[in-house]
């Protein structure tokens, strides 16, 4: 099951976020903090899997944007890849070439998305 989905620029700015389970805002904020540190300091030619508490972390990186699904430990983590790009493939659809400033001026429309 997906716990959560992130979208966060390089600087680390949080552009999009998306909980599936209860969580409590400053328990995100301290989350987001923390993953978004370990993603943005690891090489691009890693691995985009980790290993994160109990979970995994999947991401993907297009353009500017750090794509991230914390998925539970038994999950697949190539489905969840799947689901990061399925998310990006639909954006593009819907912005024409989705970029980050689309993100953050029209956030309620990749919400709905």
């Amino acid at each position: 099951m997906i716990q959560f989905i992130l979208l966060i620029s390089r600087q680390g700015k949080t552009r999009l976020k998306k909980w599936f389970v209860p969580c409590a805002e400053r328990d995100q904020f301290r989350t987001i903090k923390e993953v978004s540190s370990l993603i943005l300091n690891r090489s691009p030619k890693v691995c985009n899997f980790l290993e994160w508490r109990d979970y995994k972390l999947c991401y993907k990186r297009y353009a500017s944007l750090f794509f991230i699904a914390c998925v539970e430990n038994t999950d697949n983590e190539l489905l969840a890849l799947e689901t990061v790009h399925h998310f990006v493939e639909c954006l593009d659809r819907y912005f024409g070439n989705v970029c980050e400033l689309d993100l953050i001026f029209n956030f309620h429309k990749a919400w709905e998305i």
